[in-house]
């Protein structure tokens, strides 16, 4: 016997899926089709891609209403794409955007739990926490520790559990003026420097765990992780966060005196 289809998910107000893509492959196709089983709307910004994913996503948008493609002509960076999409947010009324890679790496099965602990915590901002298998480069895991460990550093140990796994829902006008403030931020260093600017802002984070996983190129992965340049890039942003912590130091510590925010941990 068939089972009955769910119903495709009503609109949402407040929240919408965010994906960049850069060149993700065909497999973009199934990664929008995930996010909008579980969602409404969806929107995909296209960063300068060359692969013709934008021609296959823009098929797809014109028989979804629930999916909007958005194509930048030139590849501007992972945070320049989310930006554009923070600005379409500001001007169609959505208050939180949960960001998610085009790449199938992202569990869009979770989407509606973190889009309910949003809900729940409306001023937070709600972070993966990476749960890795065997897929997973060993460099890749060893090397986001550093990372982690320079955020929880630059932050006084705000709570947060992973500065790198990029499925997590940001409040819109919190990192908007985060963002609109500084010209940093626009490429791979947008999802550290997005958790550590707005926890010095106050925003407090909630990590939730949620699996990670990393496709070979024969399952259709796709990266564009330059081991040197990116961790160059990471350098760079890291140094000007420690400067950034060192002038705020006095606060943070005041403001953790008092019982400031700390993260939550959920499994």
């Amino acid at each position: 016997m068939n089972q009955a289809m769910s119903p495709p998910p009503a609109p949402s107000p407040t929240h919408a899926v965010l994906i960049p893509s850069y060149n993700p492959g065909p497999g973009v196709v199934d990664t929008v089709r995930a996010a909008r089983a579980q969602w409404n709307p969806v929107w995909v910004v296209v960063d300068g891609s060359t692969d013709g994913s934008d021609v296959l996503l823009r098929t797809l948008a014109a028989q979804d209403d629930g999916l909007e493609v958005f194509v930048s002509p030139t590849n501007q960076g992972k945070g320049a794409a989310v930006l554009r999409g923070l600005d379409e947010a500001t001007a169609r009324g959505i208050t939180h955007v949960l960001t998610m890679d085009s790449d199938g790496q992202h569990p869009a099965e979770l989407i509606p739990r973190f889009m309910a602990a949003s809900r729940s915590a409306p001023t937070a901002m709600i972070l993966g926490r990476p749960v890795f298998d065997a897929s997973a480069p060993l460099l890749r895991v060893r090397g986001r520790k550093v990372s982690n460990a320079w955020a929880n550093l630059e932050t006084l140990w705000a709570g947060i559990g992973d500065s790198l796994y990029g499925f997590r829902i940001y409040p819109v006008q919190a990192l908007r003026e985060v963002m609109r403030g500084q010209h940093w931020m626009r490429r791979f260093d947008f999802d550290p420097e997005a958790v550590v600017r707005l926890a010095w802002r106050g925003v407090p984070a909630l990590n939730l765990d949620a699996p990670v996983k990393y496709l070979t190129a024969a399952e259709g992965g796709v990266s564009h992780f330059n081991y040197l340049r990116d961790n160059l890039l990471l350098t760079w942003m890291h140094s000007r966060l420690v400067a950034g912590f060192l002038i705020r130091l006095p606060w943070l510590l005041w403001r953790k005196a008092r019982g400031g925010h700390h993260g939550t941990d959920r499994h």
